[in-house]
């Protein structure tokens, strides 16, 4: 199926803004969510240290530091479809044009918390963010993870209006099957949202990642089940590619 793309106009929906503030606990039974014992509450603990990431930020910065990256390029950040995704083999002609953030295991927040570091320094002229695959096997809601992209989007416009920022779809995986309705209710909240609001695209890699069995293909997945091989970023690649041409508009 093909890959859908919607791009923002300049018209609000102001309930959306609602959003940001929203954290409604998930009414899936807990016997469906990421396991129980010692590690899923390590775990949870991890996930709620807001310092969790500090170490990895801070790498990049001091690597800003050896060898500044360019202005006005394309930023990556998001979770570990990000971190694996090698940008220089997908998109070559973009050059060091194409900055990598990505940490791996990050929740949505967690690109909003560090964009004040990892994204408005660069000052980039589009912004490619993927995350929310880790945040529905914690337990957060599609309101809460529509609500934390809006919040990202708020503090990257804040500083850069004319950024052009696209969200990735939530991935289908067979790892986070369960989380399917959940997955399917934050996608459809954050299209809705791109739709209405300027410099947003939505980019919907679902269809082409879903085979004829209405399931995830599993060739486009590692062995885990959740991580992508190069076919599955072979999808990513020919949907973002014209997106990310000099000179490309979104609007």
């Amino acid at each position: 199926m093909p890959i859908r793309i919607v791009r923002g106009s300049h018209r609000g929906v102001a309930w959306l803004a609602a959003f940001a503030l929203l954290a409604v606990p998930s009414s899936r039974p807990a016997a469906q969510t990421a396991g129980t014992g010692a590690a899923p509450q390590a775990a949870a603990a991890r996930a709620n240290d807001p310092d969790r990431w500090e170490s990895a930020v801070k790498k990049f910065e001091d690597g800003d530091k050896v060898a500044p990256p360019p202005r006005n390029a394309i930023v990556f950040i998001g979770a570990s479809s990000i971190v694996r995704w090698h940008l220089p083999d997908s998109f070559p002609e973009l050059g060091p044009q194409a900055i990598n953030r990505g940490f791996g295991g990050s929740l949505a927040a967690d690109s909003t918390r560090y964009a004040d570091r990892l994204v408005i320094p660069y000052k980039p002229k589009t912004v490619v963010f993927y995350a929310g695959d880790n945040d529905v096997e914690a337990n957060h809601t599609p309101e809460q993870i529509a609500g934390d992209f809006t919040a990202f989007e708020r503090k990257v416009h804040a500083a850069l209006p004319a950024t052009q920022i696209i969200f990735i779809s939530i991935k289908p995986s067979v790892r986070r099957w369960p989380w399917i309705e959940e997955i399917k209710g934050a996608n459809a909240l954050v299209r809705q949202y791109c739709a209405t609001h300027p410099h947003l695209t939505f980019v919907d890699i679902v269809p082409p990642m879903i085979g004829a069995d209405g399931k995830p293909r599993k060739e486009l997945l590692l062995e885990d089940g959740l991580h992508m091989t190069p076919a599955g970023y072979k999808i990513w690649n020919d949907a973002l590619r014209p997106l990310l041409q000099p000179g490309q508009s979104h609007q």
